[in-house]
């Protein structure tokens, strides 16, 4: 929706050219508070302001575009414009890194006017969720197009300033712009801007106040991309593990077997080692290294040991598969009540509700049953149908009650009887027939072999995405016989599986398929 408004003022000197600035922002970001503060300073500052919004689709599906034309008071009413156009924009603030991005797309940035401010933090938009591989945008691309396309160029993580400063990005946003000097005020204007609010005043200010500095201090500079800190587990690091003193001298072993393996292949099954210990237990850890041992006895130095950590990585994913035990196990944590606090700026001694989202099929039900009583129940429709509609006609759990909190927490405590339940005897059986697919086509083709085993990449999440996923994977394989021998059989099972990770629908993995059954 459109919403004008005109504040005009008098007595100043001439000067009729209008200064055009548009934001853009998803909810909850405050551009609305923003364009509100940006107007508020203008007027303070004998300028005639106009502000609209025109709000995006959805959240991470398109940005408000919050537009500001502002010009001079001489006594002659402006005709102000209702929204942005192409190659007519001053000013472009954007609260996230990829919305500058859109906007350079769009044609609202260019080089021989626009000053572009944008925080360089990222939020991942709809369009990358969905992609079941690795569908983020580059942000080292959008800073390098960013500083072609612009006149000049002002990034820096404004999220993180204003979360430092217990405030929205907007006052960080702020403090950018009256750091560029793009607009002729001064800075006390901006703080008065602010201060008339009457809310969260102190730390907005705050935030304010240091983006304002670092604008200052880079805006002349071309922004750099920071490099993301890998911090690499140690065999050192897994030493300092706690907990009771048996459970602790099981790991140790682990970790001690995880040392003598070779050097290239130890890093990555730490990480799995971790992952599966923390998954199920300790003995779960012996399994997940007694399997890691067959794909290193028949690797070598020569192939850089591909095969065994492709095995490392893809072997823990497997045996942690997401179950209800596993949902529930990770909801009910002390560390995610922690996260959800902290995300959502929870004040000390405030309350938090939590409603959880919990829609198990009648499939994610019986898999934790025993394995007999879940597979009797599978395998009577009429029955598992009668079930279907009892456990699902409750989908909301309030966790911040004792009765959701403990239905819940009783559900993650069934992990110490996982290996007697149903679930766990699918996967374990899907697991060993990738698993001993993949090391026998080693034997032949090491290539191969390897690329089987990054095929489980493809299966991944929680009841209809699981299905979905295995169902890929299933397409994939299915070519196997229909290249295996060939010397390029390894790469077109690559392909494959890439075109599987690039769309949900998995229309170009139809299309690869085709491709590879023509050959």
């Amino acid at each position: 929706m459109l919403e004008p408004h005109l504040h005009p003022r008098a007595d100043v000197q001439h000067d009729e050219r209008v200064i055009k600035l548009a934001v853009l922002a998803v909810g909850g970001q405050g551009g609305g508070v923003l364009a509100d503060w940006i107007t508020d300073v203008a007027e303070r500052n004998g300028y005639l302001a106009q502000s609209t919004s025109v709000a995006g689709v959805a959240q991470r599906t398109g940005a408000t575009i919050y537009y500001v034309e502002m010009c001079r008071d001489t006594g002659r009413l402006p005709v102000f414009a209702l929204s942005p156009s192409q190659g007519d924009v001053d000013i472009l603030i954007a609260a996230e890194l990829m919305e500058a991005g859109r906007a350079i797309i769009r044609g609202f940035v260019t080089p021989e006017r626009t000053t572009l401010i944008a925080s360089s933090h990222r939020i991942a938009a709809v369009s990358e969720k969905i992609e079941p591989g690795d569908g983020r945008a580059s942000s080292p691309k959008v800073h390098a197009t960013a500083e072609t396309a612009a006149k000049r160029f002002i990034a820096f993580d404004m999220e993180k300033i204003a979360a430092d400063n217990g405030s929205m990005i907007s006052a960080s946003l702020l403090g950018a712009l009256a750091g560029s000097d793009a607009l002729p005020f001064t800075r006390e204007s901006y703080e008065q801007a602010i201060g008339a609010g009457g809310r969260g005043v102190k730390a907005s200010l705050a935030a304010f106040g240091a983006s304002f500095d670092r604008a200052r201090g880079t805006g002349a500079a071309a922004p750099q991309v920071a490099e993301p800190t890998v911090v690499k587990p140690s065999l050192d690091a897994a030493g300092k593990v706690s907990g009771p003193e048996s459970l602790l001298k099981g790991w140790q072993e682990l970790a001690g077997r995880v040392g003598e393996l070779p050097e290239p292949l130890r890093d990555m099954a730490l990480r799995g080692l971790r992952k599966v210990v923390d998954y199920q237990d300790i003995a779960y850890g012996g399994e997940y290294l007694d399997r890691l041992d067959r794909a290193v006895a028949q690797d070598s130095a020569g192939h850089a040991y591909a095969l065994s950590i492709a095995a490392a990585k893809h072997l823990a994913n497997a045996m942690c598969y997401d179950d209800m035990i596993r949902v529930a196990d990770l909801k009910t944590r002390s560390t995610r009540d922690k996260r959800v606090r902290r995300e959502v700026g929870l004040k000390e001694g405030s309350i938090l509700q939590v409603t959880e989202y919990f829609h198990p099929r009648i499939e994610e039900f019986c898999g934790t049953l025993p394995a007999g009583l879940g597979s009797y129940i599978e395998a009577r429709p009429k029955l598992a149908a009668f079930l279907d509609r009892r456990i699902n006609h409750g989908r909301r759990i309030r966790t911040d009650s004792f009765a959701g909190f403990a239905a819940l927490w009783f559900i993650g405590g069934l992990r110490r009887w996982r290996r007697r339940l149903l679930r766990h005897a699918i996967e374990t059986a899907h697991l060993e027939r990738w698993y001993a697919l993949a090391l026998g086509h080693a034997r032949e083709d090491y290539a191969l072999g390897t690329e089987i085993l990054n095929c489980r990449r493809l299966i991944k999440g929680y009841s209809d995405t699981h299905v979905r996923a295995q169902s890929k994977f299933d397409r994939v394989l299915s070519a196997l016989d229909l290249v295996k021998g060939r010397p390029d059989a390894a790469d077109w099972i690559r392909r494959l599986r890439e075109a599987a990770l690039k769309d949900e629908k998995g229309d170009m993995l139809d299309g690869a398929l085709k491709t590879v059954a023509s050959l």
